[in-house]
């Protein structure tokens, strides 16, 4: 009996970090930590639309941070390079990934260091389903993406 309730528990934490708001889906909002004196940190998660209709990304914005961009990673002849997008469209039925080495989010002038462990607040502002609060977690520097 108190085995299956662990269990029952640890199901209820790990479906925690995600987050449903109307059509769209959340999944695990994370970053990792910054070193003190480094101005900035990134933040990935995933978006599902499970909706009819098309729905776009417009920003975000944090309080522990002066604002967040939303960029994109490519790497071209070797060299990596990063551009900001004004906004991202989910098309319905489809996920839109922002992890590592592609789109991301950056949070630029960190107000304080990011430590593991940690949670940090993030809003997402879309244009129809509006703002989505969430908490990224910091994870360990050494944790692997394909994990999240």
């Amino acid at each position: 009996m108190l085995a299956a309730f662990v269990l029952s528990v640890r199901m209820t934490v790990a479906s925690a970090h995600d987050y449903d708001h109307g059509s769209l889906h959340v999944g695990h909002p994370w970053s990792r930590p910054t070193a003190p004196g480094v101005p900035m940190a990134v933040a990935y998660l995933s978006i599902t639309n499970h909706g009819t209709k098309e729905d776009v990304l417009l920003g975000a914005h944090t309080s522990a941070a002066a604002h967040v961009e939303l960029h994109q990673t490519t790497i071209s002849n070797g060299m990596a390079s990063m551009r900001p997008l004004a906004q991202i469209a989910i098309d319905p039925g489809q996920t839109l990934r922002i992890e590592p080495g592609g789109i991301h989010l950056m949070l630029v002038d960190v107000k304080t260091p990011f430590v593991e462990g940690k949670n940090v607040p993030l809003t997402l502002e879309f244009r129809d389903a509006g703002f989505v609060d969430v908490e990224l977690e910091v994870e360990s520097r050494d944790a692997s993406p394909a994990a999240k």
